[in-house]
């Protein structure tokens, strides 16, 4: 059974730090590209980062020198690194796994992130 379960969100002050986790399990972790991706309240979702099975990664410019994402395979968990916290930076934070070799995406449930003073 797949499943992509984050973890790790929560509530921060302006400046600080959390590290988003998602573990993957069901389907084979390096044959998938793996990203992040936001969705505030009445915004549309928004690309954050990506990294492939390369680590060739990518990130959304207005997180880019703050946030780091990264992948380890022999855990077949993703995370997403997230330094110098901003109010603009809350919203729901998800998992997405889309396949090399075909068009196959799964997503996780999301976890909640809150940057307030």
């Amino acid at each position: 059974e797949v499943q992509l379960v984050e973890s790790g969100g929560g509530l921060v002050q302006p400046g600080g730090s959390l590290r988003l986790s998602c573990a993957v399990s069901g389907f084979t972790f390096d044959d998938y590209a793996m990203s992040w991706v936001r969705q505030a309240p009445g915004k549309q979702r928004e690309f954050v980062a990506d990294v492939r099975s390369t680590g060739d990664t990518n990130y959304v410019a207005s997180v880019k020198g703050r946030f780091t994402i990264s992948r380890d395979d022999a855990k077949n968990t993703l995370y997403l690194q997230m330094n110098r916290l901003e109010v603009e930076d809350t919203a729901i934070y998800y998992c997405n796994a889309r396949g090399l070799w075909s068009t196959t995406e799964y997503w996780g449930q999301g976890t909640q992130v809150t940057v307030s003073s």
